[in-house]
């Protein structure tokens, strides 16, 4: 038995026990989950779940109580009560949004048998400060958690399909991907006249890319190509040097080998910008070169 007490002053008491969950229902549904801001997620089915926005409720709230908080004399008794203040309010939101994000994955969950997402870089979609607040309120990283360890009790598969899936791009009519679509086009038309909702299609992608990868194994993502840079290149200043290269000397691998992560197709190979300037300036193709990979289950 554990007893502790949180910021805000409440405590809690835990027990640990041994206890086995019983596997749900077997079913033949799937669903495909877009993750959003104004929608929370979007379904494959078409259905949109608002996003709650529990921060922003209670962002009055918890302004007044942090600007109360500093103007308190440090180590009085008002100061203490002022954080706790603070605390609670934080409080709040977070129990409200863990209460929804519960709800919402213990749904999905048990109405689908295979549940597929995306591999979403929460950390790298911070850094745009215009939705860094909406993002980190959203809280997707804490959903997917849910979603893998209650499809793990439940007898269910959890898909992950890799990040760089045009998922919104993608016509789901004619297979035709967009070249750019800014996040402020919600609705957009392709060359065959089909009129798509951002999210409900890219929720629509998303599952066959899933069920492709749960038949085919890890076929969406893209693969690791080992570029050999010769001793002699004259772009032996792009190779890399320092932690990189003391890790893969670590690690086992060859001395100037460098991995770069590229799309591999039939018979061919997509060089990322270094490489191809490396190449430039050893005079050709006598520079590095890269091997093409085979492509599985005949998707490139």
């Amino acid at each position: 038995m554990t007893v502790s007490r949180d910021a805000a002053g409440r405590w809690f008491v835990s027990l640990l026990c041994e206890d086995s969950m019983a596997p749900a229902p077997a079913t033949t549904a799937a669903v495909g989950i877009d993750a959003g801001v104004t929608s929370l997620v979007t379904l494959s089915t078409g259905e949109k779940v608002a996003n709650p926005k529990h921060e922003r409720r209670d962002r009055a709230r918890l302004a007044r109580a942090q600007r109360e908080l500093p103007r308190k004399a440090k180590g009085s008794a008002n100061r203490e009560k002022a954080r706790r203040r603070v605390a609670k309010v934080h409080a709040r939101i977070a129990d409200r949004r863990r209460d929804f994000l519960h709800k919402l994955s213990t749904r999905l969950v048990r109405e689908n048998q295979m549940v597929v997402i995306e591999d979403l870089t929460v950390r790298s979609l911070l850094k745009n400060h215009s939705l860094a607040r909406a993002i980190s309120d959203a809280s997707w990283t804490e959903l997917r958690s849910m979603l893998e360890y209650k499809c793990a009790w439940y007898g269910r598969e959890l898909v992950v399909i890799d990040r760089w899936f045009p998922s919104s791009k993608l016509c789901g009519a004619c297979g035709t991907v967009r070249g750019r679509l800014p996040l402020n086009v919600r609705e957009w038309t392709c060359d065959c006249d089909t009129t798509h909702d951002r999210d409900v299609n890219a929720a629509r992608n998303i599952l066959p890319a899933g069920l492709a990868a749960s038949a085919c194994g890890d076929g969406v993502r893209r693969k690791w190509v080992t570029f050999n840079w010769p001793a002699n290149s004259t772009a032996a200043h792009l190779r890399p040097q320092g932690r990189q290269a003391r890790r893969r000397a670590t690690e086992g691998g060859p001395a100037g080998t460098d991995r770069r992560r590229v799309a591999a197709g039939p018979g061919r190979v997509r060089l990322t910008r270094k490489v191809r300037s490396a190449r430039r300036a050893s005079g050709g193709r006598s520079g590095a070169r890269g091997k093409p990979v085979a492509p599985e289950c005949g998707r490139t």
